[in-house]
């Protein structure tokens, strides 16, 4: 029987990036994921670090647990971000585009999706914000837009 590895609050990950190893299958990109125990500690707004992370000239596929409020409730949504700069590589563009689909099948719990080409698309939480919940949302990672 295998055991299964606790995950504790602090050590669950905000932002889970991928990327393609030198052989061309999807890695976990190590060293660039936000942990939940970070947030409020050595990242104060998760959206913005994660923003950063992404590199200037190559695509990236991430997840990004996110948590808004609408009217009604508090809310907690996986979103599938795939990022294809347009300075990226023309063969690294259509690796992950043509890979995006198989991943997506692989991974669990995605409610939204979010696609950007360049980082006006994704530079704030507005963005996020009408992706995930349009115009009824409050605040967004417990601040006001």
């Amino acid at each position: 029987k295998k055991k299964k590895k606790k995950i504790t609050p602090e050590k669950a990950q905000k932002t889970v990036p991928f990327c393609l190893s030198e052989d061309k299958n999807i890695i976990l990109g190590e060293g660039n994921e936000i942990l939940v125990g970070d947030v409020g500690q050595t990242i104060h707004d998760p959206y913005t670090a994660f923003v950063k992370m992404l590199p200037d000239k190559n695509c990236r596929y991430a997840l990004y647990d996110t948590i808004y409020e609408t009217k009604e409730s508090k809310k907690e949504d996986l979103v599938f971000i795939f990022w294809a700069t347009e300075w990226a590589p023309l063969t690294s563009k259509m690796i992950y585009a043509s890979s995006k689909n198989a991943i997506k099948k692989k991974l669990t719990g995605i409610k939204q999706e979010l696609q950007a080409n360049c980082y006006e698309e994704v530079k704030d939480r507005c963005t996020l914000a009408e992706k995930v919940g349009g115009s009824a949302f409050i605040p967004l990672e417990g601040k006001p837009l």
